[in-house]
């Protein structure tokens, strides 16, 4: 069901997002003081760890840490709620009581982010705030995702984030119920994840020269270039992410983009190009087409490395999918190879396509035989597919269309709702980028097209290329407020959207990260101005903005404009 209170729409004090699916304000108010206690089922560990992550997210505000017992005023409780799935919740709160039940632990840790969010925003300040009052409206809420698959997805390859880093990432994304991970490790400029029987991989592929300037037009790497930009997860690093995140019920996709993107691994094992080389871990200059980044096809060693690689990939990484990118290969060095030719010869391929369809159909068979399902961006397609992988469509909605009408499952991720390294503001005022990606062109997206089986679209995600995002700080500014917009799309049902109520709830988020430190995009109150012509070929502005009711002031005359 879907159902939303009247007078709700106006309401500001339900600060939810992503919006629950049914809720109803109570007269009331409840409050947590030192008095307050948290009661579970103490013979329960993992309810336990919950406990204790409630306390550790508020006792930073608070001053207090509440004691655990077998009964409190605030219950956390599982129950016959089959109806509620893996991930949902009910919370019912009254002047005396606060207590949240569900049918699986990982719905009881997305209530509690619920009631963070109910909680005033001093909850995220990092010191005590001694004069604050911890109070609730009293309510009652019935949740649960729309999709299973909700997902933000990390490049680390173009700049390297530590370990803290990332776990801070995964901590922000938790807040907000997303539940995957997608962790992009390799690219043509940098070689992430340790795998110790390919030492060359991290000691050559995980460090460039250091560069800075536009992506695309910086100096190629010269041979007097210390090597010094980059870094990589040790095997240790990955483990502690992984159990990081499996303690917030967030499970990591780790994805190693082949046959192209793959220069940082032609750099550290050349032998396994068409050509030989020499390569370099490429430093963000062009290259593309000019000097190989596609491993070979035809030689056999190439499939020696990777069964190696995805050996280690299995074994580090408890999710059953891995991701073996696929996109933008380019194949004209194939084209040229005389072991490439040989493959298609005695394979009986017919084109490029079909070469690359045995290169990604091979791989899937050393992923799968570890027990694991693949993921491919949507050029897999191309030449046939094994009928057990998944497709992520990011050329538009197209791809993610065609694969399911072929009966894959799909996890639908296109470029012009989901692409968070796009500008989201005016250019001008904007950190380089190539496309245009406002607020609103997440929050419209709608994930089911029609005439294909709903039931193939396994959900979406949100998708940060880091060319132009050089540090963690950057990072937060190009995910948040976006990834807010994103969350909703995919956890609450469509019919509840209400763009002015969403940018209410937004606008009090940023009250949350202003408190938390969080280096979030204020992109949503630029004026966008639009050149164009009218019907009379005269030059006409349109100004225009994402939050109705705002006052726009310019000038012609380079003054700083006034009222």
């Amino acid at each position: 069901s879907c159902t939303q209170p009247e007078n709700s729409i106006s309401n500001e004090s339900i600060g939810i997002i992503p919006l629950p699916s049914t809720y109803e304000l109570k007269p009331g108010t409840f409050y947590i003081t030192g008095q307050s206690s948290i009661g579970i089922d103490k013979s329960d560990p993992e309810m336990t760890a919950l406990a204790n992550y409630f306390n550790e997210e508020i006792s930073d505000a608070t001053g207090f840490s509440l004691p655990v017992n077998n009964s409190g005023t605030i219950i956390f409780q599982l129950g016959e709620h089959k109806e509620l799935g893996e991930e949902g919740y009910q919370l019912s709160i009254s002047s005396d009581q606060l207590i949240l039940s569900a049918y699986k632990h990982h719905g009881i840790f997305n209530g509690i982010q619920s009631v963070l969010q109910l909680l005033p925003p001093e909850i995220k300040s990092k010191t005590v705030q001694a004069d604050a009052t911890w109070s609730i409206n009293c309510i009652e809420v019935t949740d649960k995702p729309q999709f299973a698959w909700r997902g933000l997805m990390l490049d680390v390859s173009r700049h390297f984030f530590t370990k803290q880093e990332v776990k801070k990432f995964i901590d922000q994304m938790a807040e907000y119920k997303y539940n995957v991970f997608h962790w992009h490790l390799t690219d043509d400029q940098g070689w992430r994840l340790e795998v110790k029987s390919l030492p060359r991989l991290t000691a050559i592929g995980a460090w460039r020269a250091p560069r800075v300037g536009n992506w695309w037009e910086r100096e190629p790497q010269l041979p007097t270039d210390s090597l010094s930009y980059g870094g990589y997860y040790t095997t240790e690093d990955i483990r502690e992410i992984v159990e990081y995140a499996q303690q917030r019920y967030v499970t990591i996709v780790p994805e190693i983009d082949i046959p192209g993107h793959s220069m940082a691994a032609l750099s550290a094992y050349p032998e396994i190009s068409c050509t030989g080389g020499p390569f370099h871990v490429n430093v963000g200059n062009t290259f593309y087409t000019k000097i190989e980044n596609s491993l070979c096809a035809g030689n056999e060693q190439t499939f020696e490395v990777l069964d190696s690689v995805f050996a280690e990939v299995a074994r580090l990484f408890p999710s059953p999918y891995i991701h073996i990118g696929g996109d933008e290969c380019y194949k004209g060095f194939w084209e040229k190879c005389s072991k490439c030719k040989m493959r298609m010869q005695k394979e009986h391929l017919k084109n490029l396509e079909e070469l690359q369809s045995y290169f990604v159909k091979r791989v899937a068979a050393m992923v799968q035989k570890r027990g694991k399902q693949v993921i491919g961006w949507d050029e897999i397609l191309e030449g046939g597919l094994a009928p057990e992988t998944i497709v992520m469509s990011w050329r538009g909605m197209k791809g993610g269309i065609e694969a399911a009408k072929q009966g894959h499952s799909v996890i639908m991720t296109p470029t012009d709702h989901c692409y968070l390294d796009f500008y989201q503001g005016d250019p001008t005022v904007e950190p380089n980028t190539y496309s245009m990606l406002r607020l609103q062109d997440c929050y419209k997206y709608q994930l089911i097209p029609d005439s294909v089986d709903a039931s193939l679209i396994m959900g979406g995600q949100g998708n940060l290329w880091t060319e132009s995002v050089p540090h963690y700080r950057q990072v937060e500014y190009m995910i948040w407020p976006r990834a807010l917009a994103i969350s909703e799309t995919l956890w609450t049902d469509a019919r509840l959207r209400n763009w002015k109520f969403f940018v209410n709830r937004v606008e009090q988020q940023f009250e949350r990260f202003d408190r938390s430190g969080v280096n979030y995009a204020r992109s949503i109150y630029d004026p966008i101005i639009y050149p164009h012509w009218d019907k009379e070929r005269q030059l006409k502005i349109a100004m225009k903005t994402e939050i109705e009711g705002l006052s726009l002031f310019y000038t012609f005359d380079n003054t700083i404009p006034d009222i």
